[in-house]
């Protein structure tokens, strides 16, 4: 399958800024700094064995991302969850990759296909089972569906959407029902697709996204709750 770009693939080794930046997204990603938390940046320096001047870039990255946020006169603060931007995320989502949809119904030109069905049209012996490959193969999915709609704004957006999201969505993956379906609901958009039936196809997106948003709220609530009963 065509492999979406990796910003860690380039020549350059990961400084550490970078690895200060994968290990707190990690952590966030992990429920183990909570939504709503403060961060100490003398106590997260200790903890990650790491000076001062990378974590702060590092943690600056994040504030652009929407993981972290400064609040005056406390100081660095986990972003709380908000569902209510998540809702309009998905939303979003639904009328860029149900676009697509239809583009690549309608087209002639549509090499994409043949990527997304490689790794999608498998028997269920050979489908992926494991959270992070399921996950990265979804956020791929995806992705390429957008891009082969040939709007270069429309994939850039998506790419953002994706990357604000995924602190969320990539809990889908933890449920081995979550896993078939996710395989039943993509082999089924890529077949009316291919049969040109651009209305199926697009009732098959939004549906298959608005069942992964009420899925991944109802996942991350129950972990949120799990994780602060142990804390």
């Amino acid at each position: 399958m065509a492999e979406l770009p990796d910003p860690h693939t380039a020549a350059e080794p990961l400084t550490l800024a970078d690895q200060a930046y994968g290990q707190l997204k990690q952590m966030i990603f992990d429920f183990t700094l909570m939504p709503g938390d403060r961060c100490s940046e003398s106590e997260l320096a200790q903890h990650l064995a790491i000076s001062r001047t990378p974590l702060r870039q590092a943690m600056q990255r994040l504030e652009r991302e929407g993981f972290l946020q400064v609040v005056p006169k406390v100081g660095w603060q986990v972003a709380p969850l908000d569902f209510d931007t998540f809702d309009e995320l998905y939303d979003l989502r639904v009328l860029l990759e149900c676009h697509a949809a239809r583009h690549l119904a309608e087209t002639d030109q549509r090499p994409a296909l043949d990527a997304l069905a490689e790794a999608w049209l498998v028997p269920p012996a050979e489908r992926l089972t494991g959270p992070a490959e399921v996950g990265q193969l979804d956020e791929q999915f995806h992705a390429l569906l957008v891009q082969g709609s040939g709007n270069r704004e429309m994939a850039r957006v998506h790419r953002e959407i994706t990357e604000r999201i995924r602190i969320i969505r990539r809990l889908d993956f933890t449920k081995p029902a979550r896993v078939e379906t996710t395989y039943d609901e993509h082999a089924g958009i890529l077949r009316a697709i291919t049969r040109r039936r651009a209305d199926e196809a697009q009732r098959l997106v939004r549906a298959h996204i608005e069942q992964s948003k009420l899925e991944v709220r109802h996942i991350t609530l129950d972990m949120l709750y799990r994780a602060r009963r142990h804390s």
